[in-house]
């Protein structure tokens, strides 16, 4: 197989990190760059640290992942003893290379023959699930992580997504990312096919949809996804925008749904078959090399092609799973770019769903709005629609600074008068962006702060240009006389995304406080406010906004009391203060401005 040049370049580049004696890096490359070429390339570049260090592990997380990596090491290195270790296949622990799954791995005392002395690379496929416990359990038996030792196993980490939907550091298992390359980079120069976009407005409604680990509840979705409607729509969208393809890959939500979607094709005449995770192994194999083949035109899945597949052909990808999550939704449409003879591009159709839910769609790849309906558009047109919609933002900005803050504008400006400081705090326009994102009662205090309060302490997100920090205010326990009531702050998170920093922020939550007093769905939140809290909140209003009993619930008073005690008063004085002297204009950020920015990775250290 022929070496393309920035596959070369990344060889490079880690020999180069390895010379300089560090040994945990991570190489970010879209999907079809071909990383498993390059890791497996990699294995016979790397020199031994000892003399006994010459052996290397390879490690996934899914059966085409771990059979993939066994194919091109085979071909590659036909007098090399090559060995798995997943479920029935157990090696021996001395072969010159060893492909396996973490689960195995992690499987009673398998991980215990192979010597970390004998291994000079560790080589990771899709490393954006590396800080996982059971990841890190391998990392620790090689002195990867948490070791006073210095590893002599060099860690080598790929993925076309290089972040965590739950907001945990890479930090933990990866000291430098050493070569970025995203998929846009690649369609600009040709080594991926370049790709059209529609986007199709969906029935489904989503509002009532439980939310869990940073996406949507598989088996909720589904019963809001999963409708004859909702299917008639996806399928007649297909039949009118990409009926002329030869390879549709579809993605639905779970077993129920592909089930239905695939008799909905059916019924329209559309010769449509499915494999999912519960499908007998060499059924799947057969019917996904059928499809490679051309013998029918629409496979379907749940869960099972989001990473590791390789079917080149593929020139359609229809997104019939709404997600909350920007790295499954990469994986999802990086299925389709991969080249192939006679392909000009792929067409993606993206059934997009109720955007107050939170929902990441195709047009948020490219940093425009979630709710941006497109119609075969390719790369470069979504890239020219996003650098117009930020000279229009510029431009507004600049009439609204030159006309002294008193030009009503139209778009993403709108105007915000508080009359008083109970105005202040019962707005909660703020509360409904990121509420989307979390499950937790997260209150927005001011244009860059949210906090989430709770007995154990308070977290507090602060915006800091275009960086986001998580910290921590711990509660000082009862009984101890001191001046205040928090320790003091401790940073447990940095991201360059809100949606990354809230992800972060709840993970720590669930750990730290008790899930029944920071849910925005806890019962509680329903009730009338007590007394207590009343008397608080009328202990900052005027008389004519007094509350009277059954004004407020309890949720809402909290919200409130948490917007008081974190400066409401002051923020008013000054908002006051700001009008009288004419600039008393506020700008509101559209719902998903944030959470359209593309996600950002950059070549250096990992935070």
């Amino acid at each position: 197989m022929w070496f393309k040049p920035y596959q070369e370049e990344i060889v490079q580049a880690v020999l180069d990190y390895l010379a300089k004696g560090e040994k945990r890096l991570g190489i970010s490359l879209a999907t079809g760059g071909g990383k498993t070429v390059i890791f497996s390339h990699l294995i016979d570049r790397i020199p031994a640290p000892t003399a006994k260090a010459t052996q290397t592990l390879i490690i996934a997380h899914k059966q085409e992942l771990v059979d993939q990596a066994v194919d091109h090491c085979r071909r590659l290195y036909p007098d090399s003893t090559i060995e798995i270790e997943m479920a029935n296949n157990h090696a021996s622990g001395l072969a010159d290379i060893t492909v396996a799954s973490v689960r195995s791995l992690n499987s009673k005392d398998r991980l215990q023959k192979f010597d970390a002395t004998n291994f000079k690379l560790l080589i990771v496929d899709e490393v954006h699930h590396v800080v996982a416990p059971s990841y890190l359990n391998v990392l620790r038996h090689f002195n990867l992580v948490d070791s006073v030792e210095k590893p002599h196993t060099a860690l080598i980490g790929f993925s076309a997504t290089l972040s965590r939907s739950d907001g945990l550091s890479l930090g933990k298992a990866l000291d430098h990312i050493v070569y970025h390359k995203d998929y846009l980079e690649m369609i600009e120069e040709d080594w991926l096919s370049n790709v059209l976009f529609t986007t199709v407005e969906s029935a489904a409604k989503l509002n009532k949809v439980k939310i869990g680990s940073g996406d949507f509840q598989l088996g909720s979705l589904s019963k809001a996804v999963n409708t004859p409607a909702v299917n008639s729509l996806t399928v007649r969208a297909w039949l009118q925008k990409a009926q002329g393809r030869k390879s549709t890959l579809v993605f639905a939500v779970d077993l129920a749904h592909v089930a239905s979607l695939t008799a909905e094709f059916r019924q329209h005449g559309v010769d449509a078959k499915f494999v999912t995770g519960n499908t007998d192994h060499q059924v799947r194999k057969d019917r996904v090399q059928a499809f490679r083949n051309g013998e029918f035109p629409v496979l379907l899945n749940c869960g099972v092609f989001t990473e590791g597949t390789d079917i080149p052909k593929i020139d359609c990808i229809l997104l019939a799973r709404p997600t909350r999550s920007r790295n499954l939704l990469v994986q999802m449409v990086g299925r389709g770019l991969r080249l192939h003879a006679g392909k000009q591009n792929c067409h993606v159709i993206d059934m997009v769903s109720a955007l107050e839910s939170g929902i990441v769609t195709t047009p948020t790849l490219f940093g425009l709005d979630p709710n941006e309906l497109v119609d075969k558009a390719d790369a470069a047109e979504m890239k020219l629609t996003k650098d117009k919609r930020e000279s229009e933002r510029e431009r507004e900005k600049q009439a609204l600074s030159a006309a002294g803050g008193e030009l009503a504008l139209t778009g993403n400006i709108v105007f915000t008068d508080y009359e008083n400081v109970y105005d202040l705090v019962r707005d909660t326009t703020g509360e409904s962006h990121i509420r989307a994102i979390s499950s937790f009662a997260w209150v927005r205090i001011d244009g860059r702060q949210y906090v989430l309060s709770a007995q154990a302490g308070d977290l507090t997100l602060i915006q800091d240009g275009n960086t986001y920090i998580v910290e921590f205010k711990e509660s000082i326990p009862k009984g101890k006389r001191v001046n205040s009531p928090f320790m003091r702050p401790r940073q447990i998170a940095q991201a360059t995304t809100l949606e990354q920093a809230v992800r972060a922020g709840d993970t720590f939550a669930k750990e730290k406080f008790v899930y029944e007093l920071v849910a925005t769905t806890a019962r509680w939140r329903s009730r009338p406010a007590s007394e207590n809290q009343m008397a608080f909140i009328n202990g900052f209003l005027k008389s004519g906004d007094m509350l009277v009993d059954g004004s407020i619930t309890k949720g809402r008073a909290a919200d409130w009391i948490t917007k008081i005690t974190h400066g409401a008063k002051g923020r008013f004085k000054k908002i006051s203060d700001d009008r009288r002297k004419g600039l008393r204009v506020r700008e509101k950020k559209a719902v998903f401005e944030r959470k359209s920015r593309a996600l950002q990775v950059a070549v250096g250290p990992v935070a």
